[in-house]
């Protein structure tokens, strides 16, 4: 609990004080320290401020201020002490070295957040650390939310969240956004900063604005076996030293360097609030016997000092906080408007005033809004408008090019004295291969050759153990119709559970061939490079090339994809491309095709899937140029993009990302598959099952079969029977619902001996061709509206959605099928 929770004359226990480092520094010299028993005294009138006794003294706190420290009450110790909670004559007492243990057993769990740029390895590490299993890919915004995970190490719990990849803390983009506000809001004890090796002056201007923020930080010097594969030499050591953060190598892949990095953050949390020359000396020597009585308890294999990384480690040096100069013109502009920003104590505790004056020279509309509540907001904004007038009237720059000039002025001079180029070998490779995989003659042939042989792989690869896995539903059919007697319960089974079910798990192999081949693209570097050389065509069909990932990624699943388009900058393109996004033909689709495919072109499968696949592509950037026109107005943002290095994908990213999939998939068939396919049985089963002489005839006279009467007229110009209609309404739920539907739907008499839909459907090839591209185009599932919705802001998006896709999916059905009758 919170420190303003206590009621007047209750005691608690200090645990840890939240909130910047500038706070925490004021709060701690005014004794407010971990494992001290503080009283309420008095509450103001108004309960604001509030009167508290520690170490003998009687200090005053408002109650925002109380609400950034934690401690363990009394109440709270019993109730954790004592297993009875029935009523008690006599109110059990909690001595004080009872509460001082609770109050250490609770500050001993730290939580961190992972903030670092796009592609930096922050999700490698997230999933090493945590032993999570997130995905990872090298292109920017695989990670699109925040993700939570917990792990032991050395006798703490850590609590950490990997938020999603931002270049700034500026306000531009929903990551940016986000990071920042969970930063403030979340207050995390400490930030791993991570840090792409490869990339170290990109990489510094967002811990530069970490600085800005005067948090609790460790920079993870990630990738750092590609900076000493390189020949390209850094002093960590030293850098560290200069930006007043311990920099800790890391190899995130291997988990090298994790330890360590984990070891020290224990060492910052513990002892950095305790360097000031304010703290009492027995207090600081408390600290520091705590400290190495912990350190000779958990990391025994080695002296506290004798690692390169603790030098400047100890408890009396733990890590300094900076200011990044950026130059005597803009420091005085930041001082004097710090000065009247000053003025506000209610904001000092949530935000250090240097970033807030920062930001307003910046021009941040987020901080201004803030700002705007302050009582002297008029003069904060008088004197933030004349300072930007005098930086920009001696640095002929407006003030947010002349700070963000500045700080990569700052990181360039640490750079020069840490860091010796000997000119990396790895840019040599990405130049060489991007010169032909980005050629402007060959680089649109190698991404649809590989398009072709991903599809290729997955029809043909996936054939041999697709037959193994049809063979076993078809023994486990037989076993149970001939050893279940005659009912509905065993129609039920046969044709219910194993028919549907059994239909659609036979794709398994597929999909995760389907996945595995997206995974090695992502990872290897290239669907960054996809999306390069797609820009142009993209930008004139009224899309930005960054568009192009979350398109290709809704060859997986739609839902992800619609939330990757969070990393386009500008609403226009953003919402654009989640309302094509649909389009693009998502994995539970796949064994719809693949049965028709089978069935209808053995021997032009790829092409025919291909041809799929790719008109989804046509009609998305069609849609999007007719959007872009008529639909949505905006303007259009320019393309910057960054081309990560190549990299070898490893086997075990791929492979866990490809069974993580695999893993829904098999989950979906437990579920919701089971359920539908057993409610579509029931309503084919009844009423009057056995009133009928064939199961045609009781099918159509069955309830599922008088609703596919009702839509018949409505599909039979597309050349769909009244089953084909009932797999398309089934399929609103979620795409893998159409091949369970039809495995129910499409049974015979004597069906047994084999469970291959694809031998039951009795339809034409341009029948099934024009059914193809229906499920391609039309309705998207369910979840695919609610991400809409969800990223748009409105149903009224996710309803357009719903009606343009099924529309477009009549009309080009309607188109395929009557004029292929002309032809075939």
């Amino acid at each position: 609990m919170r420190l303003s929770e206590l009621r007047t004359g209750e005691k608690g226990v200090i645990v840890k004080v939240l909130g910047h480092g500038g706070f925490r520094k004021r709060i701690v010299e005014m004794g407010f320290i971990k494992g001290k028993t503080v009283e309420v005294v008095l509450n103001a009138p108004l309960k604001d401020p509030i009167k508290y006794k520690i170490l003998g003294y009687e200090i005053s706190l408002r109650r925002n201020e109380a609400d950034m420290i934690e401690v363990v009450s009394e109440e709270e110790a019993r109730s954790i002490n004592t297993p009875y909670h029935g009523s008690m004559e006599e109110e059990i007492v909690m001595t004080d070295s009872e509460m001082l243990a609770l109050a250490k057993g609770k500050r001993r769990t730290i939580n961190v957040a992972l903030v670092g740029n796009p592609n930096c390895g922050k999700t490698s590490l997230f999933n090493i650390a945590s032993g999570a299993h997130e995905h990872v890919g090298n292109y920017s915004g695989v990670t699109v939310d925040a993700k939570e995970g917990f792990f032991n190490f050395q006798g703490y719990t850590f609590r950490i969240v990997d938020l999603p990849g931002t270049y700034s803390l500026s306000a531009y983009t929903p990551e940016e956004i986000y990071v920042r506000k969970h930063i403030i809001e979340e207050t995390p004890d400490i930030i791993i900063n991570v840090v792409d090796a490869s990339n170290l002056e990109r990489n510094l201007y967002l811990t530069t604005q970490l600085i800005d923020m005067n948090v609790r930080m460790v920079i993870a010097l990630n990738m750092y076996d590609e900076l000493k594969a390189s020949g390209n030499e850094l002093d960590h050591v030293k850098l560290g030293q200069l930006l007043g953060v311990p920099i800790i190598p890391t190899v995130s892949k291997r988990g090298e360097g994790i330890d360590m990095l984990f070891h020290i953050i224990i060492g910052i949390y513990e002892g950095s609030d305790f360097l000031s020359q304010k703290i009492k000396k027995d207090v600081k020597n408390e600290v520091i016997e705590e400290f190495l009585d912990w350190h000779k308890e958990y990391a025994n294999d080695h002296a506290f000092g004798s690692h390169e990384e603790e030098k400047d480690e100890k408890p009396n040096n733990i890590y300094r906080h900076i200011h990044i100069n950026h130059g005597p013109e803009i420091e005085d502009s930041i001082d004097n408007l710090k000065k009247v920003v000053s003025k506000n104590e209610e904001i000092r505790y949530k935000y250090s005033t240097r970033f807030l004056s920062i930001k307003l020279l910046e021009g941040d509309k987020d901080i201004e809004n803030e700002v705007k509540e302050l009582p002297n907001s008029k003069d904060i904004f008088a004197v933030r408008d004349k300072e930007a007038a005098h930086i920009k009237l001696e640095t002929k720059e407006d003030s947010e090019q002349a700070i963000t000039d500045a700080k990569y002025g700052f990181i360039a001079g640490a750079l020069q004295e840490t860091f010796t180029d000997n000119h990396l070998q790895k840019e040599q490779v990405t130049r060489v291969i991007d010169s032909i995989v980005t050629n402007k003659i060959w680089g649109y042939p190698i991404f649809f050759i590989l398009l072709y042989l991903m599809f290729e792989g997955t029809f043909v690869l996936g054939d041999y153990p697709m037959q193994g896995i049809e063979w076993i539903v078809a023994q486990i059919a037989n076993i149970v119709h001939d050893n279940m007697s005659e009912g509905p319960l065993k129609d039920m089974i046969v044709d219910g559970i194993i028919g549907g079910v059994g239909g659609v798990i036979v794709f398994l192999p597929n999909i995760l061939l389907l996945y595995f081949f997206i995974s090695m693209m992502e990872d290897s570097g290239y669907m960054a490079r996809a999306a390069f050389i797609m820009d142009k065509i993209m930008h004139k069909m009224g899309l930005h090339g960054k568009s192009f990932i979350p398109l290709i990624m809704g060859f997986g699943c739609n839902v992800p994809a619609i939330m990757a388009s969070r990393t386009i900058e500008d609403r226009k393109s953003r919402l654009i491309t989640m309302l094509v996004n649909p389009l693009m033909s998502c994995s539970a689709r796949l064994p719809i095709y693949l049965v028709l495919v089978g069935a209808l072109f053995p021997k032009s499968a790829s092409l025919v899937l291909l041809s799929i696949y790719a008109t989804g592509i046509i009609l998305a950037v069609l849609m999007a140029r007719l959007f872009s026109k008529f639909l949505v107005k905006g303007d259009e943002a320019p393309f910057v993009m960054e081309l990560p290095p190549y990299r070898m994908p490893t086997m075990k990213s791929m492979v866990r990302h490809t069974w993580e999939k695999g893993q829904q998939y098999l989950r979906k068939m437990g579920g919701i598959i089971m359920i539908a396919s057993i409610i579509i049985w029931f309503l084919g089963y009844y009423p009057n099952h056995n009133s009928y002489n064939s199961v045609a005839e009781q099918q159509e006279n069955s309830y599922i079969g008088k609703i596919g009467k009702t839509i018949e007229p409505a599909i039979k110009p597309l050349g769909f029977d009244w089953k084909l209609g009932i797999g398309l309404l089934s399929g609103v739920g979620a795409k893998e619902l159409v091949v369970s539907t039809l495995g129910v739907l499409y049974t015979n008499e004597d069906h047994r001996e084999n469970a291959n839909l694809s031998q039951r459907i009795d339809i034409t090839p341009i029948a099934g061709l024009s059914f193809m591209f229906f499920v391609l185009i039309y309705f998207p599932c369910i979840a695919t509206l609610a991400a809409i919705k969800q990223e748009s802001g409105s149903w009224k998006w996710a309803l357009f959605a719903a009606t343009y896709t099924t529309t477009l999916a009549w009309i080009v059905s309607f188109i395929v099928f009557n004029v292929g009758k002309l032809f075939f």
